[in-house]
């Protein structure tokens, strides 16, 4: 996905590639994973990282819609609601296991965070609970629909209207209704 990047020097614009997008508490971030070597997915499970570096970041605020451009930032991973990856190279081993499997079912999901956020979608059974993968700290949601925020005037939010999935970390859950 291209973004433009405005200059501080005149009106032109250089394009950005964007490849991931972070949903946290506060902000939905946009940009490039650095130093990506897995899938996503993998990279979020990585017990070893705490912080993860986005580079050519596009920040926005939940709350005021402003938006904050940087060359790089740190995001903790216990503060990410979920994450997608916007350029899909080779997809994902656990969206396709997901796909494969016809036993997935319907959720509803809420954030237990300041932000009244619902998450809706289909999901491996069960794939919200810790007995689930035992150690991952996350789960892939097909055609999740977010909800509980202020979508209208926000070309970046309404990114999060159209995902195919969404890899949602299992801790962020406070309710979730199980369909099944």
């Amino acid at each position: 996905m291209m973004d433009t990047d405005p200059s501080q020097k005149g009106s032109s614009a250089a394009p950005v590639f964007v490849e991931d997008l972070f949903l946290t508490d506060a902000f939905l971030i946009k940009g490039r994973l650095a130093n990506k070597c897995h899938r996503l997915s993998k990279m979020l499970e990585d017990v070893e990282r705490r912080f993860l570096a986005i580079e050519d970041a596009m920040m926005v605020s939940l709350k005021g819609r402003e938006v904050v451009r940087t060359p790089r930032v740190l995001v903790n991973t216990d503060q990410i609601v979920l994450a997608h990856e916007l350029v899909d190279v080779a997809g994902d081993q656990q969206q396709r296991i997901l796909a494969e499997n016809e036993k997935t079912v319907r959720i509803r999901a809420f954030y237990s965070g300041t932000v009244q956020l619902e998450l809706a979608g289909n999901v491996e059974s069960g794939a919200y609970e810790p007995s689930r993968g035992p150690g991952r700290k996350y789960f892939i949601m097909q055609n999740p629909v977010v909800r509980g925020l202020q979508f209208e005037g926000s070309e970046e939010l309404s990114l999060l209207k159209n995902l195919s999935y969404a890899i949602v970390q299992k801790e962020k859950l406070a309710y979730v209704y199980d369909f099944s």
